[in-house]
């Protein structure tokens, strides 16, 4: 799995991975944040929400096009300075007319950074294997390196829930989830007789709380909750240094892959002797790829928006049993481990590696059943602890992915990319008929405006729908920034991973549709509308699949 890989690879994964955990945890706690913050509506939120991931993706546009110009490297260091910034504006509390607009700029200045950061550093990990050496590797070490992002997205969530549950803690308050828009109600004078006495109750669990009324307890604790969400997105900031340490520490692993560099500039020039004809061929493939993905990104965003409203209005707030063990991201990251280790004991070639692979494999599983030995019979959880699930997954599954299409690519029978990608909607799209499942039953948001539901839902149902959503993504993403960099003309390799990643940011927009119809459609109609549109590019990526594998 890791045998024969460039150096340079784990490199910049690692860098990557410290990137990555702090956006994610930024990413769990945003649109609670803005909630919080501003009593914005589902609505508001999701297109807020939308509006900043559009950008995240957008900008790699315009960092691929001032990469091709001044280099891969210099782009990728630019780009962490920046999103260093404006993490840290963002986690600076701040009250007043003036906080929105400081969250704008931090926005602006984070989703810059990373058009700058991301694709660039991806184009580095492609052009490691431009090398003859290593250019069978390509769709393996991409799944490699997609596999570490996850690794750092894994722990976010857990981040966030702990940092909010010590502030709050350490004010005398508990989270619940509904809280912060009852707080708002009540500051507004718009709080219902019923919300009210469910408040009150609560309340009267806080020492926090002592002393308070209605009022005075809303800002009170609306004002801790923004604070503990200021400390998750600091977060960020820490890591981001990580991976300034990581990449210039193993710089000279992979200098030879940035354009910047003399040799990598013959290299590219010698490369790019394509005619007029095979490059515009080239760039039509991926422009329709491009067009396909777009819907694929709109489905799979759903994660940070309306599933997490599902999460948090339509799920059971509490676990027992087995189930307690998914949410602990300790057992988790064990179990994940010993996905390594358990392949180890087949793969590896001599009895000596087999036994010690066995021996940490069952060393792992005891550890994860101590902790979960330790567990209280009935645990609460939040509602972004569900987005560790698709991190987890992906970890968790790539090693088995890998191994199938190796072994399919064995005897001469692996799918190419592009048709990977369309097995890869299909799946997608059987991941929201779970959605329509468990929701079918349920009481319509139009109907709730904004109240938890009466009747909830085992979290089996999320569970399952991320278990199946990041089976698409990993026959999708990670095979799709492979092909990229595969098909894409040397001369523009930093502007075609720029249109993968605007292509991304168009369907990171469109997820706010979901959201914008939350209170305006059957709870089922949402899911089935993305069931539909999953279904519909399959559709149109296998028509297209002749022309594409021929390129």
């Amino acid at each position: 799995m890791f045998k024969g890989q460039p150096k340079g690879l784990f490199a910049l994964a690692l860098a990557n991975t410290g990137e990555r955990f702090g956006y994610y945890t930024m990413l769990a706690i945003f649109l609670l944040y803005l909630q919080a913050k501003f009593g914005f509506s589902e609505a508001v939120a999701g297109q807020f929400y939308a509006i900043f991931l559009a950008a995240v993706y957008f900008f790699p546009l315009l960092g691929g096009f001032l990469a091709d110009k001044a280099g891969y490297g210099k782009c990728v260091v630019t780009g962490i300075l920046v999103m260093l910034a404006g993490y840290t504006a963002l986690a600076v509390p701040a009250s007043g007319g003036l906080s929105l607009v400081l969250i704008i700029g931090a926005l602006t200045l984070i989703a810059f950074g990373t058009g700058l950061f991301k694709g660039n550093l991806q184009v580095l990990v492609g052009n490691l294997y431009d090398d003859p050496r290593y250019a069978s590797r390509r769709d393996s070490a991409f799944s490699l390196f997609y596999m570490a992002i996850n690794i750092g997205a894994m722990f976010a969530p857990s981040a966030a829930k702990a940092l909010t549950n010590f502030k709050l803690s350490s004010a005398g308050l508990s989270y619940f989830p509904q809280l912060p828009a009852l707080c708002h109600q009540a500051l507004d004078g718009t709080i219902s007789t019923e919300s009210a006495v469910w408040m009150q109750g609560v309340m009267d669990e806080m020492s926090g709380a002592e002393g308070l009324d209605f009022v005075q307890f809303s800002q009170y604790y609306l004002d801790n909750l923004c604070v503990s969400y200021n400390l998750g997105f600091s977060v960020a900031c820490v890591s981001l240094l990580v991976s300034i340490a990581i990449y210039f520490a193993c710089r000279k692993w992979f200098a030879h892959a940035d354009n910047g560099s003399r040799k990598a500039k013959g290299t590219a020039v010698a490369a790019s002797e394509l005619s007029l004809e095979e490059t515009r061929s080239r760039i039509g493939a991926l422009l329709m790829v491009f067009a396909v993905v777009i819907f694929f990104w709109m489905a799979f965003h759903q994660n940070g928006s309306s599933l997490t409203y599902f999460a948090r209005d339509y799920t059971e707030t509490s676990v027992s049993g087995i189930a307690r063990a998914g949410f602990n991201i300790w057992i988790l990251a064990l179990l994940a481990v010993s996905v390594y280790t358990l392949f180890g004991i087949f793969q590896s070639k001599t009895p000596k590696a087999k036994l010690l692979s066995g021996v940490a494999t069952g060393l792992l599983w005891c550890g994860a059943l101590l902790i979960y030995l330790g567990f209280p019979e009935v645990m609460p959880i939040q509602p972004q602890e569900f987005q560790q699930f698709n991190p987890f997954f992906v970890v968790s599954l790539t090693p088995v992915s890998m191994a199938i299409f190796s072994a399919l690519d064995a005897r001469g029978k692996e799918p190419s990319a592009p048709r990977k990608i369309g097995y890869g909607m299909l799946v997608a799209a059987a991941g929201y008929l779970i959605m329509v499942i468990a929701s079918v039953k349920l009481i319509s948001p139009m109907i709730l405006q904004g109240s938890p539901s009466p009747d909830r839902v085992s979290c089996g149902y999320l569970v399952g729908t991320y278990l199946v959503l990041t089976f698409a993504e990993l026959l999708l993403s990670p095979m799709g920034i492979s092909f990229v960099t595969k098909v894409s003309p040397p001369q523009y390799k930093g502007l075609m991973m720029g249109g993968w990643f605007a292509a991304t940011a168009i369907g990171n927009y469109l997820s706010s549709i979901p959201s914008a119809l939350w209170n305006k459609v059957p709870l089922w109609a949402n899911w089935t509308i993305l069931l539909s549109l999953c279904l519909l590019s399959a559709v149109a990526m296998f028509a297209m699949l002749r022309k594409l594998e021929k390129i």
